[in-house]
């Protein structure tokens, strides 16, 4: 089994390096603190530094393994604890690329465009975006990023992140925001944007479109309002039932389904809209279901998407209904200018003083929210830039199914979004801290004029960088104020770290190698890279994809502040140490599953690395031999036997990019078979004062399967392993080297284990249940006890009999 095909297309060995044969060493330095204190872990992370352990230079002639890194948003305190897990296992797949003798390119970037960090500063400082002079406002958001920015870091560096963070990137900077830039003028040449004004979405409390991919939708609490529609020259009416009555002055039509008998007579007749002097008509229509509320629904500009493609189909003239502050338009009267709510409230007052009303229900509604502000979706009539994706569904769908999960499940989140994709993406943003859209429209004739790409500009207080206008000739010019979706930039991050634009001075190549991600931004993320990528190199940005699943607390729910159940990941790494913290992560997160954040398994996790310790410390001991004996001893081989499957199932699991997996085989092996039985069982032979064959072959194999622990473990807990490794082996770093491989076949010896493990358990129970003749008491473990060792345990005898002090040998 080897782990070359995991990276062989993408990847290529060290050069002039010389990877270390461990069970040649003969140096041995003994451990002589009795505990692992992760307080050396800052250490050991200054020595990294100053030794650039982390960071090999990467030949410039040959393709690295690159890792596009999702650039995290330091949008507040504290940083979730799911997340530092999250980045935790992306180290660990940079690691495992190192230790299989690759170049690595890890780079680290910070997310800073967008609604978030302006939030944040709103809060922060106190202030409405708004009502803040723009040039004001940047500063404050600049600032309060910066702030967080470093806070960020110091976290990623403290658990441990072997990434470039020397020359750590962030999509706010010149080069970035002219690279999102060059992309729009390419595509704006390619035809690819367009501007349009159309219904779309809007979230009043971030004041800005937003995109499909940006809406959640939950069951939120709300009223199912009934109101009586009188139909026109007749003494009687219909009642029809909205939870938006609040849009009844945008109301149009009314539409009923063509199956539903009970309106069968009123389809093509008018009713009179309450509260509003107004008639609309009656449509049959199969969207109308029957069974909610009375089956009689209104149709207004805009309550829902249903409503905007109703009409489309129905030719009904549009009323805008909200502005982009989330309020009644002009068209409301006398319930113009009031917030959703509020008018609302004082619609459905009037509609009981007037006779309208005829009841109402509180019940469970799915409404589209803004999955940022969590604020309910309006629909709006707005003017936006829009890059075309529909034409390039077709295409994505042949590039995702190239495309290799990691686990296979979350390919469906990709396709089911691909599936449910009905528009172009809007693209523009009514906000500040973003980069702008680089457009500035002639005086005269409003055409919009494109400067060359290659350079950041900022028009909305920047002079054009040419004299005349395209279209008209005229030379004076207003900037475009508006700025892109953030998806627009982190979109790039793969075309960042390779070659398009040459605005990187890192200069790798493209496609990256590896896209880590969580699943929640699979619809985005994921996609809009994927969309970008492929529009503009007509490549997949990466051939694989790893995707995370959430960090939920202990009882399985979502953790968010105003539940009170966050969990703050520095006092937790403080306490337990960042290797604690990191194999907690592995041991806990089975790829791509949600996994449950708790302290007490994270200390759990800590005793692990005690026990790891102790066994370190008890090897440590005994200086290594200069060769392998000749000849090994039954029970040696045996434990080489389930070392092998350790390999196999640790390089099984770095070569899918699970951890889960090596970490629990890890911990299994090194606890209940190593230190439980074998140790035990060879101790004396280890402690004989003599060069006897039997002698070297024990510590041959103590120190063949602790050096294997330990670049096993290496990825996971960089720390203690560096630190164990250093004191005992070498004096280079144990990250300098490679994963094991499975050596001499000793697999025959596999079918011995549970008989072992039983038949020690057995003899230990004996122990605690037999009273010793002169202190009444349980014999302790090293006390001599009678009992007959199976024969089908007698290559094993001799260690049996000493580990146990067992006097007989009858059978």
């Amino acid at each position: 089994m080897h782990f070359r095909p995991l990276f062989q297309k993408t990847s290529i060995m060290f050069n002039n390096r010389i990877l270390r044969d461990t069970l040649r060493l003969n140096r041995t330095h003994r451990i002589e603190e009795k505990r692992w204190n992760s307080a050396n872990e800052v250490k050991i992370r200054q020595k990294w530094d100053s030794a650039r352990i982390d960071n090999t230079p990467v030949n410039r002639e040959q393709v690295p393994f690159v890792i596009d890194t999702p650039p995290p948003y330091p949008s507040g305190r504290p940083w979730h604890i799911g997340a530092a897990a999250h980045y935790a296992q992306i180290d660990m797949i940079a690691r495992t690329a190192r230790m299989s003798g690759f170049n690595v390119l890890f780079p680290i970037g910070i997310d800073r465009n967008g609604l978030p960090i302006e939030i944040y500063t709103e809060k922060k400082y106190k202030i409405r975006m708004r009502k803040t002079d723009r040039r004001k406002f940047l500063e404050l958001c600049k600032s309060a990023l910066d702030e967080l920015e470093q806070e960020m870091i110091e976290i990623m560096k403290s658990i441990g992140l072997s990434a470039d963070f020397k020359n750590y990137y962030r999509t706010d900077s010149s080069k970035f925001r002219a690279l999102t830039q060059s992309t729009f003028i390419e595509l704006w040449n390619r035809k690819m944007i367009y501007i349009a004004n159309r219904p779309n979405n809007l979230c009043p409390d971030c004041g800005t479109t937003i995109a499909d991919a940006e809406i959640v939708y939950e069951e939120v609490p709300t009223k199912l309002v009934y109101m009586n529609f009188s139909i026109k020259n007749e003494s009687r009416g219909i009642v029809v039932a909205s939870t938006r009555p609040e849009l009844l002055f945008a109301c149009q039509a009314v539409i009923v389904n063509p199956n539903d008998k009970r309106y069968a007579d009123v389809v093509g007749k008018r009713v009179a809209v309450p509260l509003f002097d107004k008639e609309v008509p009656v449509y049959a229509h199969h969207s109308a279901r029957p069974e909610f509320g009375t089956g009689a629904v209104m149709v207004c500009s805009y309550g829902d998407q249903n409503d905007v493609l109703l009409f489309r189909e129905l030719g009904l003239k549009e009323i805008i209904a909200t502005d982009i502050y989330g309020r009644t338009t002009v068209e409301a009267e006398p319930y113009a200018n009031l917030p959703i709510q509020e008018a609302r409230a004082r619609i459905i007052s009037d509609l009981t003083t007037y006779g309208f009303l005829q009841k109402t229900e509180d019940i469970m509604h799915r409404t589209p929210l803004c999955e940022r502000s969590k604020t309910p979706v309006e629909i709006v009539p707005l003017q936006d830039y829009y890059l075309k994706q529909l034409e390039c569904i077709p295409k994505l769908k042949q590039f995702a199914a190239r495309l290799k999960f990691y686990p296979e499940i979350h390919r469906q989140i990709l396709m089911n979004w691909l599936d449910s994709v009905a528009t172009d993406w809007p693209i523009s943003r009514r906000r500040y801290y973003g980069t702008e859209i680089p457009i500035w429209y002639c005086a005269n004739c409003k055409y919009p004029n494109l400067p060359p790409p290659g350079k950041y500009y900022r028009p909305w207080e920047e002079a054009p960088p040419f004299d005349k206008c395209s279209n008209c000739g005229a030379g004076k010019f207003v900037g475009e104020e508006r700025t892109f979706d953030t998806w627009m930039d982190s979109s790039l991050t793969a075309l960042y770290l390779g070659t398009y634009g040459k605005t990187d001075t890192i200069q790798q190549p493209y496609p990256s190698s590896i896209r880590p991600q969580a699943k929640d931004i699979v619809r985005t993320w994921l996609y809009y890279s994927m969309l970008r990528c492929v529009q503009l190199t007509d490549k997949l940005p990466w051939p694989k994809a790893w995707i995370m699943g959430f960090g939920v607390d202990e009882k399985g729910e979502k953790m968010s502040k105003s539940r009170g159940n966050v969990m703050d990941p520095i006092p937790i790494i403080k306490t337990y140490g960042a290797d604690a913290f990191r194999f907690w992560s592995a041991s806990e997160c089975n790829l791509g599953y949600d996994f449950r954040c708790s302290e007490q398994k994270i200390s759990v996790a800590k005793n692990f690395l005690s026990k790891l310790w102790n066994v370190a410390r008890f090897i440590s001991s005994f200086d290594t031999v200069s060769e392998k004996p000749t000849s090994l001893a039954q029970s040696d081989m045996w434990l080489l036997g389930e070392l092998q499957k350790l390999i196999g199932e640790c390089r099984k699991g770095y070569s899918d990019f699970n951890f889960f997996i090596p970490a629990n085989a890890i911990r299994e092996f090194t606890w209940n078979i190593f230190a439980a039985h074998y140790i035990e069982m060879v101790k004396w032979r280890a402690y004989l004062d003599d060069s006897s064959q039997s002698r070297q072959s024990s510590i041959y194999t103590l120190h063949k399967c602790m050096t294997t622990i330990l670049t096993l473990l290496a990825p996971i807990c960089p720390y203690i392993t560096e630190e164990i490794w250093t004191t005992m082996y070498d004096d280079e770093s144990i990250h300098l080297g490679k994963l094991p491989e499975i050596g001499q076949d000793y697999s025959k010896y596999s079918k011995y284990t549970q008989p072992i493990i039983s038949f020690n358990s057995m003899v230990w129970n004996k122990k605690k249940s037999y009273r010793s003749p002169e202190t009444g008491k349980p014999l302790s473990l090293k006390d001599p006890i009678e009992l007959a060792i199976p024969e089908y345990l007698t290559l094993f005898e001799e260690d049996l009999r000493m580990m146990h002090n067992i006097r007989s040998s009858a059978q």
